[in-house]
């Protein structure tokens, strides 16, 4: 649609996209079809079909399918005409949101606010199941840091994004420990760490009917959770731009919505 040309501009300038000139054709016929899916969606809400409002993002340019593989940490796509960039994503948000739910713990018990090493988790978690960039859980997580006493911090273990370095030898800083973890009974909304449907556009207050409470997108779109009313206050540990600021408001007590307590679960410290 050539009246979109400029919106398409500046939709690429602020999200500081940048394109093959045989990709861009297409991308943008992905980002028209996804704007005009929004608008429609947001007319049905002003007749009251929806309890949400939609909007465009940087994720404005992918498929559905394409949006759902990455929020499982595992797409990386390498167009034919690209050279593909040295370090590709780095589905690492399982240990975003374990050193989200141990920070809270800590700051809980001695009101110190430490931040903690994600890639310490991403290089040396491994025995314990997980799988760096590729995917992990938090209770594994949570079990590394009680079998190595410890867990580094963010200043002496900054993160990388990549997972092809060996884990050190040298003994950890141990800022923060745990003494092992607590799965809450699935169903039960007393959420810390969580992992949900997110296979559907959303937008701030989220109630969406057809979300699912088994098909967790379970390696990358883990949150920190926090109790707001009849609202979970939802932090993406992927997605800073998703949402509001990278936080989403989530229906509460409404039949486990979204699988928002299938898999929840928190560290003892």
């Amino acid at each position: 649609d050539p009246q979109l040309s400029d919106h398409w501009d500046l939709w690429k300038s602020w999200h500081s996209k940048n394109y093959h000139e045989k990709e861009e054709g297409w991308r943008r016929m992905i980002w028209e079809k996804n704007l005009k899916k929004i608008e429609l969606h947001n007319l049905e809400h002003s007749m009251g079909k929806h309890s949400y409002r939609l909007g465009m993002n940087h994720f404005g340019d992918m498929t559905h399918e394409e949006f759902r593989e990455s929020s499982r940490g595992s797409l990386f796509m390498e167009p034919n005409f690209l050279e593909a960039p040295r370090a590709g994503q780095c589905g690492s948000c399982w240990a975003f949101s374990t050193t989200g739910a141990l920070e809270g713990q800590v700051f809980r018990k001695t009101g110190q606010l430490v931040s903690l090493s994600e890639q310490n988790l991403v290089d040396c978690s491994r025995p314990e199941g997980n799988e760096g960039c590729n995917g992990g859980l938090m209770d594994q997580a949570f079990q590394y840091v009680k079998d190595n006493q410890g867990l580094d911090s963010e200043d002496s273990y900054p993160y990388l994004g990549t997972d092809d370095q060996p884990c050190p030898t040298t003994p950890s800083s141990n800022s923060a420990n745990d003494t092992g973890f607590v799965d809450i009974p699935s169903g039960k909304e007393r959420t810390v760490s969580v992992a949900i449907d997110a296979g559907h556009e959303s937008s701030r207050i989220y109630y969406e009917k057809d979300c699912s409470s088994e098909e967790l997108d379970h390696v990358c779109w883990w949150w920190f959770m926090a109790l707001r009313e009849k609202m979970w206050m939802a932090r993406n540990t992927g997605f800073e731009k998703w949402g509001d600021k990278g936080y989403i408001y989530m229906a509460k007590d409404r039949k486990n919505h979204c699988g928002i307590a299938t898999a929840a679960s928190y560290p003892l410290v």
